[in-house]
């Protein structure tokens, strides 16, 4: 029969001849055996046009195109004569949009080979494979983790600490005057706040003059002579109204006015004293620009009556003096903020400083402070240009992982979120994109309030919402690390010494939890003890929370046993003295005895399992592969492979027989023979010398290929045996429980048995009692 070709076209084969069997339906149908390249198409006719296998038809080039059968008229398609299946007509556009998409199918699945990870891959590649894929991870996540750590440790330094303590000095450790060592501090009363916005305050805050009395730049104050004033400092308060609480019927003779704790309900919106300016005339958080804020005692809003100072001392101290003649400061004010930004530009930092004094409803002072030292200007060295240059390849960092996290969401589904390291990768994502996000927010607002600061030197910078910001970035920025390092721990982990660690955590998990929940039961009313008995006295146990961590530095040896014995003499010693006992002593020493068990039972069961390729074993036989392609190292097999090339003229052997020996013996891939391997291949070669009287020798390429054939087959039922092992040692199991069950009923039944004889022994005995004192009462 006349066979008719095709052009090349890409699409070649003889019409009328049988497509062969594609790769997919090899390895299904010869389960165990690997296609590889250039052996299953070896003796294969070419595919019929009209039948093209699967693998050819994703196989052909993206290049080629489509054209049109020899032998017709024009360019048209008939069918073929003469061929086994009828070739259908194609349309050609059909054809070439089919090419398209294979083509960008063959694309995309390139591509997809920069996500492949060990999720990705099937549960039944081999052992080699599977640590190629994890190693190539390590290597990504280990450049991932160089970068975040080089970005975060670029936003900080240690002149941010340096720039903080001596602000804090200026401010917080100066006397109020040369004859008072009262300082910030150590404030009590109204009147010593004011002493000190009048004296150190201002100050520090006005550096005008040098040492030698020279003035300084006019409109400008430089303190300590390097740190800018940024605007004017700012005075807020918040207050109280009147009658704000309530008081007892007989008591409301005396007690004519009230004021409440801070709280938004309480607070005063109202016009006071002269009742012209923003001193005296309350705005809101939205006008002041601010925020809430925690104190010691509440929490305060944004909002309140506010007073900008000037950019000399003897105006500012003209206003301070105008607030304190107006009575400012009255009952109902409960806190007082001064704040001030300033500017060091010798190390590009700003400080933004919160002076915070409240008065609360007991009367008092209590003072609080914040110093936020921050880098806000970005970009203005070389290393500056780096750390950005580490932001950029950080955020294509997290759009690979996203597309990594999307790509095994999608293959598992609801399964995926059931691995706890499945679950850290995906909230180091989610805390890494809104860092971006606050990054970029805040080099934004950065640029607004300095433009406007430029354009108004007499005004308030607002810097607090962004230093606030910038701080929380930080902390942020600080955990994306912290569970950046933790997450190191998952390839670590593919050591059998180190993966003890984490097995030991995870099998022991249910009973600490458990125990757990008893300990913080005991922990806790130890606490609520403290707290009611020494909470009015004592500052470690003045709140419940506070009690909970003095119980934690009990725990840790850090306490002081004199305040609790000088609160309390009979309570103190007798709860110090118990809850050492229960706490320290037994509950703790139970949680390391329970971690202890469970350490010895999984090192013991680790013992017992089948060693298996680590990644240190996979490294280092790709090094000594690297350095025998190199010709730098070599192997037992070369030395062996030399000796039978120089007697090649004697056993008739080439180079390909030669490979084909060592590829059958040498099981592990090594190229190395072991003492196992050494002692098949003289078995193997005894057993022909004893079949044949005569040397072994191959056969040429067809014994080649199934040498190696034979030598995958075997490869593969050692896998299957080792997967098998595993299977007959947990049956072994379950019958050892099986045996011991029947054992157990077994001696349940003898038991049982005798305690059987012994009733009808006893029964026996009874009736003959019975027996012969009837037969007495008979016989009287």
């Amino acid at each position: 029969m006349e066979n008719i070709r095709h052009q090349d076209l890409g699409l070649g084969g003889v019409i009328g001849t049988p497509s062969p069997p594609s790769r997919q339906a090899w390895s299904r149908d010869n389960p165990g055996f690997e296609h590889e390249d250039g052996i299953m198409e070896a003796d294969w006719p070419p595919a019929s046009p009209g039948r093209r296998s699967a693998s050819t038809a994703s196989g052909s080039s993206c290049s080629s195109g489509l054209g049109s059968f020899t032998g017709g008229g024009g360019g048209g398609t008939h069918a073929p004569r003469g061929g086994l299946y009828p070739t259908p007509t194609v349309d050609t556009q059909q054809q070439e949009s089919h090419q398209r998409r294979s083509c960008m199918k063959q694309i995309l699945q390139k591509i997809r080979i920069l996500w492949g990870t060990e999720l990705m891959e099937d549960r039944d590649s081999s052992r080699e494979r599977y640590l190629r894929n994890i190693l190539r991870e390590m290597i990504t996540y280990i450049a991932f983790l160089v970068t975040i750590c080089i970005l975060t440790y670029g936003m900080v330094s240690a002149n941010m600490y340096y720039y903080t303590k001596v602000m804090s000095q200026l401010f917080l450790d100066t006397p109020l005057s040369p004859g008072d060592p009262a300082t910030f501090r150590s404030l009590a009363t109204m009147e010593e706040f004011w002493k000190f916005t009048e004296g150190p305050f201002l100050n520090g805050m006005y550096w005008e003059v040098w040492y030698n009395n020279k003035s300084l730049p006019e409109n400008q104050s430089l303190i300590y002579y390097e740190n800018l004033l940024l605007g004017v400092p700012r005075l807020r308060q918040v207050k109280v109204r009147n009658e704000s609480c309530s008081i007892h019927q007989d008591l409301k003779g005396e007690v004519l006015e009230c004021y409440n704790l801070y709280t938004p309900s309480n607070e005063d919106t109202a016009s006071f004293g002269p009742k012209n300016g923003t001193a005296w005339v309350y705005a809101s958080e939205t006008e002041v620009n601010g925020s809430s804020y925690w104190g010691q005692v509440s929490k305060y809003g944004g909002g309140g009556y506010y007073q900008d100072l000037s950019r000399t001392k003897e105006e500012s101290m003209t206003k301070l003096q105008l607030l304190r003649e107006h009575l400012w400061l009255d009952r109902g004010t409960r806190a007082v903020f001064l704040d001030f930004s300033v500017y060091n530009g010798n190390i590009n930092l700003f400080c933004i400083v919160r002076l915070l004094v409240e008065f609360p409803a007991t009367g008092g002072v209590l003072t609080s402070w914040q110093f936020q030292t921050v880098r806000l200007i970005r970009y203005m060295s070389s290393w500056d240009y780096f750390v950005g240059l580490c932001e950029v390849a950080f955020s294509l960092f997290i759009l690979y992982y996203i597309v990594e996290e999307v790509l095994e969401i999608r293959i598992h589904r609801l399964h995926y979120f059931r691995s706890l390291w499945n679950c850290l990768d995906v909230l180091i994502i989610v805390l890494s994109v809104i860092a971006i996000i606050m990054n970029i927010t805040r080099t934004a607002m950065v640029g607004k309030l300095l433009k406007g600061l430029l354009e108004n030197h007499t005004a308030h910078p607002s810097f607090g919402s962004l230093a606030h910001l910038q701080v929380q970035f930080n902390n942020v920025a600080a955990i994306i690390v912290f569970f950046s390092w933790v997450k190191l721990f998952k390839f670590i982990n593919l050591n059998k010494t180190m993966s003890q660690l984490t097995t030991t955590m995870s099998r022991c998990a249910k009973d600490l939890v458990g125990f757990a929940i008893m300990f913080f039961i005991i922990f806790l009313a130890y606490a609520q003890l403290a707290y009611l008995v020494f909470g009015t006295q004592v500052d470690d146990f003045s709140t419940f929370q506070a009690s909970i961590f003095t119980q934690f530095r009990i725990i840790l040896g850090d306490f002081e046993f004199s305040e609790i014995e000088e609160a309390n003499p009979v309570l103190g010693p007798i709860y110090f003295t118990t809850f050492v006992f229960f706490i320290f002593f037994i509950l703790m020493n139970m949680f390391l005895a329970i971690i202890n068990d469970t350490y010895s039972e999984v090192k013991a069961d680790m013992s017992q399992q089948r060693s298996e390729m680590e990644m240190t074993d996979f490294i280092k036989k790709g090094c000594n592969k690297a350095l025998m392609k190199l010709r730098l190292k070599k192997t037992a097999v070369d030395d062996i492979t030399d000796s039978l090339r120089q007697a090649g003229g004697k056993l008739n052997l080439d180079e390909l027989q030669i490979q084909a020996i060592f590829a059958k013996y040498d099981q592990e891939g090594d190229q190395e023979l072991t003492e196992h391997e050494h002692q098949q291949m003289r078995d193997d070669l005894e057993k022909e010398r004893v079949s044949d009287g005569t040397t072994s020798q191959f056969r040429g390429q067809y014994d080649v290929f199934h040498d190696t054939l034979s030598c995958r087959l075997v490869r593969r039922v050692d896998r299957m045996e080792h997967s098998i092992g595993s299977i007959v040692s947990k049956i072994d199991a379950v019958i050892v429980k099986l045996e011991a069950m029947e054992r157990a009923k077994v001696k349940r039944r003898d038991v049982l048995g005798r305690l059987l004889d012994g009733v009808m022994e006893v029964r026996g005995r009874f009736d003959a009692s019975m027996v012969s004192i009837i037969s007495h009462n008979k016989g009287q």
